[in-house]
């Protein structure tokens, strides 16, 4: 069933208007996707490319980033454009013609954030207006009242706080309002605490800040120390709170719209980032899950997809699958372990998201077209390899 369209922007925000079709489901299985990162685009052209490369490899559902670290590859009232685009307004907008792009070839946009980060690198941002230096009070604190230090990992919001959940939503409600979009994916959406954002054998806790300690002991009367079991529970529960806050808006305001997250394959790997993606699934605070099922085995990679569909989760599972992780393989010995784990994927839940463009498509240079022919790229063969069975899963699904 073909999605009622219609335009947003200039819509107020928390209203839709309705077209007259019949809503579809919001998550729209088989899901063939594919990860396109912010860092695969500086110009109208190369979203333009990136598009025409997903629908002709056989792809019907893009995750694209436009949210990296509290700055915004699309027009804002709320946060600065993205340094990568030279922190002004660059004469067009990557989410609105992403959208475009996607829709004229019938496959699905879904806006990529990443929530939790809010600034990356070793120097602090040099916009007035940006996260770090107009809201320093939101961010991580330890126990000793120092600031988390800027590394080059990201450093995070803290969302124990009531505020910067609401404030989270709120650019999230500036997304899903203005553009139209298919889905909105949650990344980050957890503490991102392993090193170097904590040194390892460190004795660092975020966050202890003392509003944090506030609400912490005016809910449980206790400090973190008392009972650190009792203190882990309680920020996962923040994390889902926000999850939560985030599902009723997009529910409210975009009732056709997929809510996707990027979660773990381990449950306690996840919930050492204070991430219940489990209890996502089971409370349907998403509409979809992609485990980020990034290993080099296809069994341990079955293993790990298994795990999860052990629980039978309420939602779809869209396994999440990384070419990088194949280190020792020749290409082409790395290309087909990816091309097995798709298989897999297929197999047991009909659906893949594959991590990332970069990793199939190569970045056009001036002088590509003049350079000889040599030994083929690892682009080339994973192409050569993948591509076709992607092709054909989606000339399958087309004749059904």
């Amino acid at each position: 069933m073909k999605r009622c369209r219609t335009p947003l922007i200039g819509l107020a925000a928390g209203m839709l208007l309705l077209c007259g079709c019949q809503a579809t489901p919001r998550v729209r299985q088989p899901v063939r996707a594919i990860w396109v990162t912010r860092s695969d685009y500086r110009s109208p052209e190369d979203v333009a490319r990136i598009m025409a490369d997903c629908q002709a490899a056989g792809f019907n559902t893009v995750l694209f980033q436009v949210r990296g670290n509290g700055t915004a590859f699309y027009k804002s009232d709320l946060e600065p454009w993205a340094d990568e685009l030279g922190g002004s307004d660059p004469g067009w907008d990557p989410l609105a013609l992403a959208c475009e792009a996607a829709h004229a070839r019938n496959m699905e946009l879904h806006a990529w954030v990443n929530v939790m980060p809010a600034w990356r690198g070793t120097q602090p941002p040099t916009n007035p207006d940006q996260l770090y230096n107009r809201r320093p009070e939101w961010f991580w604190y330890d126990q000793y009242g120092q600031r988390q230090p800027l590394t080059t990992f990201y450093v995070s919001v803290n969302p124990c706080l009531p505020e910067v959940r609401e404030y989270l939503v709120d650019v999230f409600r500036e997304i899903v309002t203005r553009y139209d979009v298919d889905g909105l994916h949650l990344d980050y959406i957890r503490f991102p605490n392993e090193p170097p954002a904590i040194p390892p054998g460190s004795d660092i806790d975020y966050p202890r800040d003392a509003r944090t300690l506030e609400l912490y002991a005016a809910e449980t009367g206790l400090l973190p120390d008392d009972d650190k079991a009792r203190w882990n529970q309680w920020r996962c529960d923040q994390v889902t709170e926000l999850v939560r806050q985030i599902r009723d808006m997009v529910h409210s305001v975009r009732p056709d719209l997929a809510l996707t997250a990027a979660v773990g394959t381990r449950r306690e790997a996840s919930l050492a980032h204070f991430r219940d993606d489990r209890r996502w699934a089971r409370e349907k605070l998403v509409d979809a899950v992609i485990p980020m099922n990034y290993v080099d085995d296809p069994a341990d990679f079955a293993q790990r997809l298994d795990d999860w569909l052990a629980e039978r989760p309420a939602v779809p599972v869209i396994p999440g699958l990384w070419f990088g992780r194949h280190r020792g393989k020749t290409p082409e010995e790395a290309a087909q372990r990816v091309r097995q784990q798709i298989e897999i994927a297929h197999a047991k839940t009909g659906n893949f998201c594959v991590f990332s463009y970069a990793a199939l498509f190569d970045r056009p240079t001036p002088d590509a077209r003049s350079q000889p022919d040599t030994q083929p790229s690892p682009r080339q063969v994973r192409r050569a390899v993948v591509v076709p069975y992607i092709q054909k899963l989606a000339a399958s699904a087309a004749n059904r």
